[in-house]
Parts: C-alpha cells; structure tokens; sequence
C-alpha cells in the first residue's frame, strides 16, 4: 500500500517533533551532567589530575555516554579539565602561576566592577549593597569554625549576594559581567585554598564591607582602591596554603 501525500506528511512531521524531543532531552542531561562535574571540580571532591573517562562517569552518573562527552567538551572550554595524551581528560592542576594569572585578571575586572558600580548604582542598588556591607561587618569569626561548617557555608553565600548585587548594578556593562563571570568559576576552586582560614575569612569579611561601603557612598576610586587591596590580602594567603600544601606533600612523600 502506498502511503499518501497527506500521511507521508503527518508521519515526517511526528518524526521530526520526536527528534527535537530526543535533542531537548540529550541537551537536558548534557547540562545536568556539566552541571554536576563542575560543582564536583570546584568543589574539590573531584581533585586536580583525577582521570575524567566516559565510560566511569556515565555509569556514576547513571547517563550514557553523549551527555558525559558534551559534558567534558564543555568543562574542557571552561578550562577545569585538560586533555593529556589522546583520549585522556583529567582535572586541571592549580598552581601558583594558574593562582596568579587568575588574579592578575581578577584586579583588571574586580576593580573595574567596583568603580562602574560605584558610578552607575541606583538608590535601590546602594540601598543594598550599604545593607551588605552591615552584614558582613558582623560576621563572626567564631561562627566561621562552626564544627558543621555552616558558619563557611553562610559567608559565601554572603559572597555570592555581594557578586549578584554587584552584577546588578554594573548590568549596563555586559561584556564585563560575562569576563567576570567566566573568572568566578576558577574563583571558586581556588577560594577552597583558604576555606579552613577562619582569620582569613574574618579579615575578608571586613575587606568586602570596605569595597560594599564605597560602591554604596558612590565613591569609585575608594571602590576600585578598596577591591585592589581585597585582591592583594586574598592572593598572598591562597599562595601561602599552596606553599604549606606543598611541603606537607613533600614530607608525607616516602
């Protein structure tokens, strides 16, 4: 039986709605998958040099392999895995020259922030970000070393507001909040360095207040100067506990 115009139609169309369906659904899973992997990495369960294979984590993450190799391709640009050899993906390394390059760019877009916000904030956005800066003026040091960590945890989300209300009100400036953004996610690696710094936290805390402080009063240049010494404390103490990470490695080595 030859089928009619009118079927071969409908039958083309359900094929083609099936095959965007199959796509949406690969690309949902290739973005959970990148999603977890990313976390995983920054977060340090998944350390520096660990070997990244298809097979291994799509059985871990109970997805076949399409997601995962989009997935690595992704994370791959992202610059938090590297390819070694053919067919090799393993988490890429921090060192102190990766530290300080990431920092080299964090002072030129940081402080950049910090002076466009400063110039740019509404009443709404200043409003806020005074708001923050009373909020991490009061954190508390012995809070930070909570024995179940929230105390950590609720500073960085502190972080994370200031970041977002920074984003807001420098919104205008697209291209330098997607700079920043793509240096964040290095960030966030190596903020790990100094996670168990309780005394770094604190002095931290009060150096965003400082930069909250300025971009609020409107001050640019107090904002950019402020940001500039925030860099240069957090930078000296991350380098510091790689050299400490270092020589304990050094020793425990047989």
């Amino acid at each position: 039986m030859v089928a009619s115009e009118g079927t071969m139609r409908e039958t083309s169309a359900r094929a083609t709605a099936g095959g965007g369906e199959f796509a949406a659904r690969a690309e949902s899973s290739a973005v959970r998958v990148h999603r977890a992997l990313r976390a995983e990495i920054i977060e340090g369960v998944l350390a520096p040099g660990a070997s990244l294979t298809e097979t291994e984590q799509a059985a871990r993450l109970g997805v076949s392999r399409t997601p995962v190799r989009e997935a690595l391709a992704r994370l791959v640009a992202d610059g938090l895995v590297t390819e070694r050899g053919p067919r090799t993906l393993v988490v890429s390394s921090i060192d102190a020259d990766d530290v300080i390059a990431l920092f080299t760019l964090r002072r030129a877009l940081d402080e950049q922030s910090a002076r466009v916000a400063a110039e740019h904030a509404d009443a709404a956005q200043r409003s806020t970000l005074r708001a923050l800066a009373a909020r991490f003026a009061a954190v508390d040091p012995a809070a930070l070393a909570a024995a179940d960590d929230d105390g950590r945890h609720g500073y960085y989300a502190l972080v994370a507001e200031f970041d977002a209300a920074v984003d807001d009100a420098t919104a205008h400036s697209p291209y330098l909040a997607a700079a920043t953004a793509g240096a964040r996610v290095h960030l966030a690696r190596v903020r790990r360095l100094a996670r168990d710094d309780d005394e770094r936290l604190a002095a931290s805390a009060r150096e965003h207040a400082a930069i909250a402080d300025a971009i609020a009063d409107g001050d640019a240049e107090r904002a950019a100067h402020a940001t500039h010494l925030h860099l240069h404390h957090a930078l000296t103490s991350i380098l510091s506990h790689l050299g400490q990470t270092r020589t304990n490695a050094t020793k425990e080595t047989p």
